[in-house]
């Protein structure tokens, strides 16, 4: 069963910076594209930061710039470093496999975490 616990969010001012970190268990991590993910209150859920098992990198254009995505996979670990943070930024973020831009179907999600940035 593959677990995934993400980490790190909080309440941050407009320009600070926040680490999110996720670990994910199973060999479903190392040989797959990861992401993070987020959902604001009465939107639909959006990839904002992907990493390739070669490390890769893609973003989504709103966080371009801004947000850095790494993987330690020693760690089944995937981490988000998010700077200068807007308050658009607010939601819960979560992390997943990334299968052409999406996550899997019928995915399981972990509670993901709160990311509340204040004007």
């Amino acid at each position: 069963q593959v677990q995934l616990v993400e980490s790190g969010g909080g309440l941050v001012q407009a320009g600070g910076s926040l680490r999110l970190s996720c670990v994910a268990s199973g060999s479903i991590f190392r040989n797959n594209a990861m992401g993070w993910y987020r959902q604001a209150p009465g939107k639909q859920r959006e990839l904002v930061a992907s990493i390739t098992s070669g490390a890769r990198t893609n973003y989504a254009d709103s966080v371009k710039g801004r947000f850095t995505i790494a993987r330690d996979n020693a760690k089944n670990t995937v981490y988000l470093q998010m700077n200068s943070l807007k308050p658009e930024d607010t939601a819960v973020y979560y992390c997943n496999v990334v299968l052409g831009g999406k996550p899997p179907a019928f995915a399981s999600w972990g509670q993901g975490t709160q990311v509340t940035v204040s004007s």
